[in-house]
């Protein structure tokens, strides 16, 4: 206990220690939400892969891959395609107007305040659900750790968070998320070959997974509709959730953002396999766990060396952290600079600015922990309610973006209602629907539908809402 105290403490004094500088770098809006635009490859990279390695990768995959077998692992190859997908052929249109803001694009791209406003109010919602996921896994690995109480561990998880983010903002989360990552893959890098070890070397690793579930390498843990599903959600939502794209604008230019892209793809992709190899792991040393969302703390409690222990905690706590931190950033702008600003008090000074971007992000930060702590959202894995969220962006966001810059046609009406009615479908399935399909399908169908149908049925577009992404119309 105390060598995890200390290895936890020393962990968390280096990100207050980022946060503080971060606040002296933070001059103004485009440095609090974009970090200026002026990230480097690595930076930007990384930060993009630390966002994406989260409490869904080190607590959801490895509870999934536990409870259903390896079917599930396929769904990492979505992830490259997906990132390819944005390198090649949504950012270069993407970014040539940069915002600081998603639905602020949306704005420009659909003309209308309104479109600003009702993406704002998506995003807002959607991400009290995935916060919700990142929370309740920080509360288990307090419990694990310091073997306090799970709503006690989710209180002191969002305060931390919350203590670097609302200072430091976007500058805060940059740094913060490249120490992260380089924390996260030693972690598992170092436990990887120790896990193995324990249960005997390669061969005996299979051998003993296939008597203990027989299931693991079938393809009878999910049906196939719905591992096709989530793999469609991966991919769309890979390409559309706004913490993702509002990194595009936080890299300085087009090669940058390749190579940082092409870095991510290499990190993810590397952090994902390892991570699949821990769950086997898990299956043999743990076959009866109450959930598979303690396989990964378990196996860093009582596997691995405490030294390695502690720091594969910290690892999970990384991955939680710098993906709940984006989430911040993006509800927080939401809240602040597209409905506050944008709807309410447009002439505000640049300090009423920064107060309420801060006030924003401390109030969007609560809300999840407070609905866990009343019984919302509790009971369902970890990595389930993470594809709930990607869900609910693509069916809202992956239309209106990708077809925004590709689609001259495509109008604030259409838009409009294709965010509406996607976000609608995914949720009305979600309730209603078998649970053999993923929502994402049902949501996107709706929402290409709408963007198109609506579209055509409405005025086209005017000029000035093209000319920032068909320049060759000028």
């Amino acid at each position: 206990m105390n060598l995890q105290f200390w290895v936890f403490g020393s962990y968390f004094l280096i990100i207050f220690g980022i946060g503080w500088y971060s606040l002296r770098q933070t001059k103004n809006e485009a440095d609090y939400w974009i970090a200026g635009g002026k990230l480097g490859w690595a930076l930007g990279g990384a930060t993009l892969a630390a966002t994406h390695t989260s409490a869904g990768t080190f607590i959801g995959t490895i509870g999934v891959m536990y409870t259903v077998g390896w079917s599930f692992g396929w769904l990492v190859l979505s992830i490259p395609l997906a990132y390819w997908f944005v390198a090649a052929v949504l950012a270069p249109r993407f970014t040539r107007d940069r915002k600081l803001t998603l639905p602020a694009f949306l704005e420009t791209r659909y003309y209308s305040k309104g479109i600003r406003g009702l993406s704002a109010a998506i995003i807002l919602v959607a991400t009290v659900v995935y916060i919700q996921a990142q929370i309740v896994a920080g509360g288990l690995i307090a419990n694990i750790v310091f073997g306090v109480p799970l709503k006690w561990g989710m209180v002191g998880f969002t305060v931390i968070l919350l203590a670097y983010t609302v200072v430091g903002g976007m500058i805060a989360v940059v740094y913060t998320d490249f120490v992260q990552l380089m924390i996260m893959i030693l972690g598992v890098v170092l436990a990887v070959p120790l896990a193995i070890r324990q249960v005997g070397g390669v061969d005996e690793l299979f051998t003993y997974v296939q008597a203990v579930n027989p299931l693991t390498f079938t393809w009878d843990g999910l049906p196939g509709t719905l591992l096709f599903t989530m793999g469609l959600a991966f991919f769309l939502g890979s390409v559309a959730t706004p913490e993702k794209l509002i990194r595009l604008y936080a890299m300085k230019d087009m090669p940058t953002i390749r190579r940082g892209i092409l870095f991510a793809i290499l990190v993810i992709t590397g952090v994902n396999l390892l991570v699949f190899i821990l769950s086997l792991t898990s299956v043999i040393l743990f076959p009866v766990l109450p959930t598979g969302d303690l396989a990964m703390p378990m196996i860093a409690r009582a596997v691995l060396p405490p030294t390695l222990g502690a720091l594969m905690l910290a690892a999970i706590t990384s991955a939680m952290m710098s993906t709940v931190d984006s989430l911040l950033i993006v509800a927080g702008s939401a809240l602040s600079y597209d409905i506050f600003q944008n709807l309410v008090h447009p002439q505000a000074t640049e300090r009423q600015k920064m107060m309420v971007d801060r006030i924003g992000i401390l109030v969007v930060g609560c809300i999840p922990v407070i609905l866990l702590l009343t019984g919302v959202g509790e009971g369902e894995l970890v990595q389930f309610i993470v594809l709930l969220f990607t869900a609910l962006m693509a069916s809202a966001f992956f239309m209106p973006v990708v077809l925004g810059v590709y689609w001259r046609r495509g109008t604030k009406e259409g838009a409009a209602s294709a965010m509406v009615g996607g976000v609608a479908a995914t949720f009305l399935w979600k309730a209603f629907g078998p649970d053999t399909i993923d929502p994402v399908l049902p949501g996107f169908l709706i929402s290409a539908v709408l963007m198109v149908g609506v579209s055509l049925l409405t005025e086209p577009p005017p000029k000035t809402a093209l000319d920032p992404y068909f320049p060759e119309l000028g």
